[in-house]
């Protein structure tokens, strides 16, 4: 049960609000922002995402740069809460198209509308996407994508060497073509975020993936669909033998998994399909997790060693370890320095195009950007470090871990496939476009000094 729930921009402007109990101030949005942007005075952490304030609780989740918030003075689950606002945000952006500051503005009667029909004095009632459609009548005012701003990894849909038409990322559910017929498309992302810890010679010490698949249908009479994984796929640690060299293995294994209650699993065990119908907008098929070893898409090794009694050098070396008809973008590597760092001058390799340093002197951090890394490339960046007095203790304990996050379309460390894609339809004149990716996301990619 909540009291209030509002949506902010990035600059705290109060997008939506709505006001359920009348038991919390109104000034609850400026008290929440002023709280967040000044969490940590020194920048370095950010506000959890659950905290009180005078007997008030907040929940919030950071969802498209929008900052989704709910408020109650009661005790409930704050899982449940969380949980209901990333509901809330994706079926705004169900219904949208698109979700940001922009789209949010221009639709504000179609989202109030449909949060209305989602909570009804304070209790969560219903976050499905294809029940609510009957009960929507405004119809959404789509954004052009032409002027939206770059969308990083999700606005990138390949299939081979076409790109998929803008209009999957900014369609909305309810809308229709120009001349209204409803395109039929049904699109399949597995997504996967790795975590991995390297020490200081660069061997892996722990290693992880969590990993999604995600279906986006747009689909009008609610077809069944199977959905092929791979036929070697096997689900728990122990069916690995002791011995099985997992790294030169073509089999698939998993810890653990759960499934979107739409899906059948009768003939999973057999041939690993899955059979559904899905209902229209974005649902998680399947969720799993993996822990056997896996080949990590990028090394890093990291060198921090005193030069003189108030200087002392970093070596950061990134190799990415995957094909060359590969990409990854966004790539950015931070690693705390000690304290008592004043300066630090940057040394890029020649053919670095397109790379950005930068020394957060407020919380003593170096960022080094990377616009694209080729796969099979190596990128290496020298830092030299002058400090203020000289380090009493060891310098190795006052600087690192180097930290990196990046996206990875098209690539996935776990080998789980989608082998095929099937709707059941029975009209030859009906050929719904079917669009597969892949993209791989640093979870927490770090190596210890």
């Amino acid at each position: 049960m909540i009291s209030q729930l509002f949506v902010l921009s990035q600059r705290g402007d109060n997008i939506v609000f709505r006001d359920y109990r009348r038991d919390v101030h109104k000034a609850s949005a400026e008290t929440f922002f002023r709280k967040v942007k000044f969490w940590n005075d020194d920048g370095e952490e950010d506000a959890p995402p659950v905290f009180n304030v005078d007997g008030v609780n907040y929940f919030h989740v950071k969802v498209a740069g929008l900052l989704f918030v709910a408020t109650n003075r009661v005790n409930v689950s704050p899982s449940l809460v969380l949980e209901l606002l990333q509901r809330i945000a994706r079926l705004i952006k169900d219904y949208l198209g698109v979700l940001n500051e922009d789209s949010l503005r221009k639709n504000f009667v179609l989202v109030y509308e449909l949060l209305d029909e989602v909570i009804d004095f304070g209790y969560a009632q219903t976050t499905s996407t294809e029940l609510l459609k009957s009960y929507i009548f405004n119809e959404p005012i789509m954004i052009d994508s032409a002027v939206m701003p770059p969308l990083g990894a999700a606005s990138i849909f390949v299939k081979g060497n076409k790109r998929m038409p803008s209009t999957v990322i900014t369609k909305s559910v309810v809308a229709n073509e120009p001349g209204g017929r409803k395109r039929e498309e049904i699109f399949v992302d597995v997504i996967e975020k790795i975590s991995v810890t390297f020490n200081s010679s660069g061997y892996i010490l722990t290693s992880e993936i969590d990993g999604t698949i995600q279906m986006k249908s747009y689909l009008t009479g609610n077809p069944e669909i199977r959905l092929a994984l791979n036929e070697d796929l096997s689900i728990g640690r122990s069916v690995l033998p002791p011995l099985t060299d997992y790294a030169s293995s073509t089999a698939v294994i998993l810890d653990d998994c759960n499934f979107h209650e739409s899906v059948h699993l009768d003939s999973f065990d057999t041939d690993r399909t899955l059979s559904l119908v899905p209902p229209e907008g974005e649902f998680p098929v399947m969720n799993y997790r993996m822990t056997q070893p896996f080949k990590p898409p990028f090394r890093i090794n990291a060198l921090l060693e005193e030069t003189g009694p108030l200087k002392a050098e970093v070596i950061i070396k990134v190799c990415a370890d995957f094909n060359p008809s590969i990409n990854a973008n966004t790539v950015l590597v931070q690693m705390p320095v000690p304290k008592f760092t004043n300066r630090v001058n940057f040394e890029l390799d020649r053919e670095s195009v397109g790379n950005t340093t930068d020394f957060k002197e407020a919380n003593k951090r170096l960022e080094w950007s990377i616009k694209k890394v080729v796969g099979g490339a190596e990128h290496t960046l020298r830092a030299k470090l002058t400090f203020s007095q000289e380090l009493l203790g060891n310098i190795m304990k006052e600087a690192g871990p180097v930290s990196m996050t990046f996206d990875i379309p098209m690539y996935h460390a776990s080998r789980l496939q989608v082998k095929y894609l099937q709707i059941a339809k029975k009209s030859k004149a009906h050929n719904p476009y079917r669009w597969v990716r892949y993209v791989t996301q640093a979870n927490s990619y770090v190596a210890r000094l």
